[in-house]
């Protein structure tokens, strides 16, 4: 049985995103990869990619959200709380201060990548080389933050639940320090909760011992979702006397499939051979041309 499509995993404290490709390779007997990384503290949505759909990670993005918890007063070397402590300060913020502040941020803004992070500068990642005592020159990166909504605050332990909305690439540890240099008091990340990563929802997300149970009584189909139904492309139907260019990834003629015509040039389509998807296409003028075979 060949298997195909996306899992919507729900990530746990103590795994590292590896960690759950690792296992759901082996539960499902098949390649995987994931669509984002969470950090192993991070807990929240992870969407793993099987077989052939692997090769459409890079394609599968939208809004990233998450529920995190903001530390005033901190600041530590990883910028969460499993970081040294490198100053302590005073807290003077208040709810309405705290909620103005956070709408700075909102729209596109310039955001350092943390050292402890998965970034490859020189062939080596950003948290290999924190670890062996090195910091490095990192280029600031443009992000989108398009929500940021203060959902609590207690003053007496200076912690924050803040719920951000944000594009693919944004660091929260690095928000929550940017927000306590802003107040002058510094600050670091608690817990972690990506709710949302583009199409997958916390609400609908899977733990790992739960898919286990759906693989062991032959459950397979209860949770894997089609790309076709994750990715918002056309459906067009190729004839089978085409089949030979589809298995070649040759280009196809727009007007041997039926409504193709109608795609606007530089759009992605999926194409369809007997019923099953064959690939991620692009129009460029009179032809489909193959992005991703899928088939």
């Amino acid at each position: 049985m060949i298997i195909f499509g996306v899992v919507n995993v729900h990530k746990e404290k103590g795994f590292t995103s590896s960690d759950v490709v690792s296992i759901v390779r082996k539960l499902f007997n098949s390649k995987a990869g994931h669509v984002g990384t969470l950090d192993p503290q991070a807990t929240g949505v992870l969407p793993v990619c099987i077989g052939s759909a692997t090769k459409t990670s890079d394609y599968i993005s939208g809004a990233k959200r998450y529920r995190a918890e903001l530390k005033l007063g901190i600041t530590t070397d990883t910028d969460d709380l499993t970081g040294r402590v490198l100053t302590e300060s005073p807290v003077k913020t208040c709810l309405d201060e705290l909620k103005a502040t956070v709408q700075g941020f909102i729209g596109e803004t310039l955001q350092t990548p943390p050292m402890y992070s998965a970034i490859k500068i020189g062939g080596k990642k950003l948290y290999e080389l924190a670890r062996a005592g090195k910091t490095v020159e990192r280029a600031p990166r443009t992000v989108n933050i398009s929500q940021i909504d203060v959902l609590e605050y207690n003053p007496d332990t200076c912690t924050a639940v803040i719920d951000v909305s944000c594009s693919k690439g944004t660091y929260i540890r690095s928000l929550c320090a940017d927000l306590g240099r802003v107040l002058s008091c510094g600050g670091c990340m608690g817990d972690l909760i990506r709710t949302q990563s583009g199409p997958f929802y916390i609400t609908d997300s899977i733990k790992l011992d739960r898919l286990k149970g759906y693989v062991s009584e032959n459950r397979i189909n209860d949770v894997l979702i089609r790309i076709e139904d994750v990715l918002p492309y056309q459906i067009f139907d190729v004839p089978l006397c085409l089949e030979k260019r589809i298995v070649n990834g040759n280009p196809i003629f727009v007007d041997k499939c039926e409504m193709g015509s109608a795609v606007q040039d530089d759009e992605m389509v999926f194409l369809r051979l007997n019923g099953k998807i064959s690939g991620i296409y692009i129009r460029d003028g009179e032809y489909f041309l193959l992005r991703v075979m899928l088939g």
